[in-house]
C-alpha cells in the first residue's frame, strides 16, 4: 500500500494552513516555502480542497487559503475523500470482479488486505486535523 505524495502534500498544507493561518489567510506560496511543496502541485490540491468546501481563499492583498471548518472538525480521511486519494491494498483495483495474480479466484490473503483496507480508513475517520496540529499522533 502506498499513500501518494498528492496525500501526504495535501495533509501536510492542510496542517500548515490550520497552523499558521488561524488568525488570516495564508498564501499558498508561503505554504511552499515552509514545507517545500512544488505551487503548482499545491495550487492543483487546493482546487479540489475548495470545491469540497474545506478550504475557502480570498482574493486580493492579504487574501489566501483559511480553512473553511475548524481544525477539530476536519477529519484526515476527509482530505483524502477531496482530492480522491484511495486507500488501496489490494491488487484488484476497484473491480469487484477483479482476480488476484491473474487466476480466477481471489489469492489466499486477500481477504486480509481488504479488512487492512477497512482498519486503515476507519483509522483515518478518527484523526482530526487538529490531532495533527497539537502533534497527538507525532
Amino acid at each position: 500500500m502506498k499513500i501518494t505524495s498528492r496525500g501526504r502534500y495535501a495533509v501536510l498544507a492542510m496542517v500548515d494552513i490550520a497552523k499558521f493561518g488561524s488568525n488570516r489567510p495564508c498564501s499558498l506560496s508561503h505554504v511552499s516555502v515552509r514545507q517545500n511543496i512544488s505551487l503548482s502541485y499545491l495550487e492543483q490540491i487546493f482546487n479540489d480542497l475548495k470545491k469540497a468546501k474545506l478550504v475557502r481563499s480570498q482574493k486580493g492583498p492579504g487574501g489566501g487559503y483559511s480553512l473553511s471548518k475548524k481544525s477539530g472538525e476536519i477529519r484526515i480521511l476527509d482530505i483524502f475523500n477531496a482530492i480522491d486519494e484511495q486507500i488501496k491494498t489490494t491488487g484488484c483495483g476497484n473491480n469487484p470482479n477483479a482476480f488476484c495474480s491473474g487466476t480466477n479466484k481471489k489469492c489466499l490473503t486477500h481477504n486480509f488486505w481488504e479488512n487492512l483496507e477497512g482498519v486503515i480508513g476507519s483509522y483515518l475517520g478518527t484523526v482530526y486535523l487538529s490531532d495533527l496540529v497539537e502533534g497527538k499522533h507525532n
